[in-house]
């Protein structure tokens, strides 16, 4: 076998930190107020404007963390002086794949500090530079508990500076607090696989779907023989198109964004397992991870009622039961069935 291209690895890599990050939760720009705190602690001890905890996929960068000062109008826009160049207080969480200096963190691997960008050709016309005015840059490589690197945790000021020895320890230091999270929510993703044990035993087709774009975190069997095996993370409405011609992930909408229950009563449809189509009911119910806690994803539960009365208390019954042990998770000390 020929050995991999450089830009066969690089793919590669990517491929594999972004179904890494999916797995753990944290594939989205959402602020989260573990990494929204460890960028502000960066900021404070190194004493940087701006520090951002940024998860890197093959596509773009997350900025699920962040710290950003706010401008005044009195703010003069010299960046030799420490004056915040730009206004920032609307800055995005998200940004290309190849923008500013925390991509050559992840792919070397290692440290990364510019005291002045400007003496580094290589840097100097990044698009981070224009755009925002920075002058330096501290990166480090953010790893999880497997020792995959994730994304970067730095800061970056409007000036020239030097990063001396101390303050590098003290961001890789900084950088390692977060492997705690990243075991936790392992965990958390053994004890879902002991909940999903429980769904594979169910009679009836249940997909579970995180965020609003119903990406596929797990379907049972009967799902899968019913309506089709599709690949885990798969955006629902593109790998389930008879689901979605039935009007099923409408109902999914409504029960994400409404925040109750939603029900398609009766669909037909032409299924895997009968040469003949047949007529389900769909029952979508929110998850959260705690009765407080925002609405993570939808767990959709479908019936064949074929020649048969539909009531829904089975359904119901089983929804109710599934939504209780997910808080019963989120309760006993883990951050949440869906981690993020």
């Amino acid at each position: 076998m020929d050995p991999l291209t450089t830009s066969e690895q690089t793919r590669l890599a990517g491929d594999q930190r972004k179904l890494r990050l999916q797995v753990l939760g944290l594939n989205n720009v959402d602020a989260e107020a573990t990494f929204d705190r460890v960028a502000r602690l960066a900021a404070s001890f190194t004493q940087s404007p701006l520090a951002m905890v940024n998860f890197i996929n093959d596509e773009r960068q997350m900025f699920r963390g962040m710290y950003v000062p706010t401008s005044s109008p009195d703010d003069k826009a010299d960046p030799d002086h420490g004056a915040i160049p730009f206004d920032l207080s609307n800055l995005s969480r998200e940004a290309p794949g190849d923008y500013g200096f925390c991509p050559h963190v992840v792919a070397q691997g290692s440290q990364l500090a510019l005291d002045d960008v400007f003496d580094y050709p290589r840097f100097k016309g990044n698009a981070l530079v224009n755009d925002l005015g920075v002058r330096s840059y501290l990166g480090t490589p953010l790893r999880d508990n497997t020792g995959m690197v994730l994304g970067t945790v730095c800061v970056a000021d409007f000036k020239p500076r030097a990063w001396d020895r101390r303050i590098r320890e003290h961001m890789q230091e900084l950088t390692e607090t977060l492997l705690a999270d990243f075991k936790l929510r392992d965990s958390l993703l053994a004890q879902q696989q002991e909940l999903f044990a429980v769904f594979d035993g169910a009679p009836f087709p249940i997909m579970l779907t995180e965020g609003p774009n119903h990406l596929l975190r797990y379907a049972n069997g009967k799902q899968g023989q019913a309506f089709g095996m599709v690949p885990q993370f798969s955006p629902g409405r593109m790998a389930l198109p008879g689901l979605e011609s039935i009007g099923v992930f409408n109902a999914m909408d409504d029960a994400f964004h409404g925040g109750r229950p939603a029900t398609l009563g009766r669909a037909q449809i032409a299924t895997y397992d009968y040469p003949q189509p047949q007529e389900f009911s769909f029952l979508c119910t929110p998850v959260r991870t705690s009765p407080g806690a925002p609405i993570s994803g939808v767990l959709t539960v479908a019936m064949n009622i074929t020649g048969q009365a539909y009531s829904g208390s089975e359904q119901q019954a089983f929804a109710a039961n599934v939504q209780e042990r997910f808080e019963r998770l989120g309760t006993s000390g883990i951050a949440g069935a869906f981690p993020g």
